[in-house]
């Protein structure tokens, strides 16, 4: 899946479900995903408003993801 700032989060989340776990250890500003508020928030939310949530750049967000994605995907193989 290529992720960009326009990619929904429900998107990604559905292409990877650990992944929602795994932003929450390794940021606590993510603990939101894991709520009432943020699973309303995720419906429309995409890459570039999580990452004004996240006080990042959404190129350095994508790097995230995608760095955890190829660490995840590498551990299965």
């Amino acid at each position: 899946m290529e992720i960009n700032k326009d990619t929904k989060l429900t998107d990604i989340i559905e292409t990877y479900p650990w992944l929602a776990d795994e932003l929450v250890k390794k940021n606590k500003l993510f603990k939101l995903l894991d709520s009432r508020m943020g699973r309303i928030f995720m419906k429309n939310a995409t890459i570039e408003d999580l990452s004004e949530k996240a006080d990042r750049t959404p190129e350095h967000l994508i790097s995230e993801l995608n760095k955890m994605i190829d660490e995840h995907e590498g551990a299965k193989a």
